[in-house]
């Protein structure tokens, strides 16, 4: 048998990590939040959601090791490659391009060759960590005799992807799939998910640990996870916390997604859309009281318009990922370029 040789990742670092001052390496929220958030949204940000590592090598192999916390590998709906697998890309001078996923993971502790049959070519990687099922250990193996360097994590200010499950990856086939991964990619640029599955409510507490990261872009997404009297409560004091820590950084607020069968559903339209009013009169009350560097994505179009972009109407397929990123990339392009 082959003997590769192995690099931890925790020795350079992912990106894609808010916080230094975590509980657990891999962990999305600082320790200290741990007695100011919602326990479940404490519980959901123990995972590696968007967390990426980058390196150079030119092995005509790469395979990876890996140990996850839970037994649980997938769930209905959402593959073992997106929940507990590896996503490996790689960097062609202009753009990134998909090269293979750890996509065979069927228990906690897994080993895999991640691509073989390769040219031994020098190349820069990035690969993505599971989207749920919370990390101990990634190690990435390469053949004898062929170079590694690691590449810490890039120094550009981060976009700020906060959410609900979607966010949070549900339903993606792979880890690189959510539009939040997908964006960073086009964009070229580090992005920090903190998406929580059924808990992105816009908190004050999340505003005001969000508002020590130094982002680039804020995007808040939290839609489908509040109610209309949520929706007046939290949105103009939330973003009134990140206006206040962060003048000038760009917040964007976006509208839910209506779930691709309300068209037949219409008590569930009208929910959309009495979400969507109370919304955008936030945001424009926002504007008129002088916030600046606001802007507003319409939900309407997130998944397109054929209501083809999920399995059970709310979650996304990468179908529904890509048509999401394609709508935000626009937007988020501009400000990159402003910022």
């Amino acid at each position: 048998m082959l003997k590769l040789k192995w690099f931890d990742i925790q020795k350079w670092g992912v990106e894609g990590k808010g916080w230094k001052d975590t509980e657990r390496y891999f962990d999305r929220l600082p320790a200290r939040a741990k007695k100011v958030v919602p326990e479940a949204v404490w519980n959901l940000s123990r995972s590696a959601t968007g967390m990426a590592v980058l390196f150079e090598t030119d092995a005509p192999a790469i395979h990876a090791r890996w140990k996850l916390r839970n037994d649980q590998i997938n769930e209905i709906n959402f593959p073992a490659a997106g929940f507990s697998g590896l996503d490996l890309y790689t960097w062609l001078g202009n753009k990134w391009r998909w090269v293979a996923a750890g996509h065979l993971v069927r228990t906690p502790k897994h080993q895999q060759p991640i691509i073989e049959g390769m040219n031994p070519v020098k190349r820069k990687y990035i690969l993505y960590l599971p989207l749920r099922n919370p990390v101990v250990k990634i190690e990435i193996g390469v053949p004898p005799g062929s170079n590694f360097k690691s590449i810490p994590p890039r120094k550009e200010k981060p976009i700020v992807y906060y959410g609900t499950s979607i966010v949070h990856g549900a339903f993606a086939s792979h880890a690189g799939m959510v539009h939040s991964s997908i964006l960073g990619r086009w964009l070229n640029n580090p992005v920090i998910n903190l998406g929580f599955s059924g808990n992105g409510k816009m908190e004050k507490e999340l505003a005001e640990l969000i508002a020590e990261l130094d982002a680039q872009i804020y995007v808040l997404d939290c839609l489908p996870n509040m109610g209309v009297d949520q929706v007046k409560e939290r949105v103009e004091n939330f973003v009134r916390i990140l206006r206040k820590k962060r003048p000038k950084t760009p917040i964007v607020l976006v509208e839910d997604r209506p779930h691709t069968n309300s068209w037949i559903r219409p008590a569930l339209l009208a929910d959309h859309k009495r979400k969507w009013k109370a919304y955008n009169m936030i945001y424009q009350k926002l504007k008129k009281s002088g916030v600046k560097d606001l802007y507003y994505v319409k939900g309407k179009s997130l998944f397109g318009d054929d209501h083809e972009g999920s399995p059970d109407s709310s979650h996304p397929t990468d179908l529904g990922f890509m048509r999401q990123a394609e709508l935000m990339y626009p937007l988020l392009r501009k400000l990159c370029r402003k910022g």
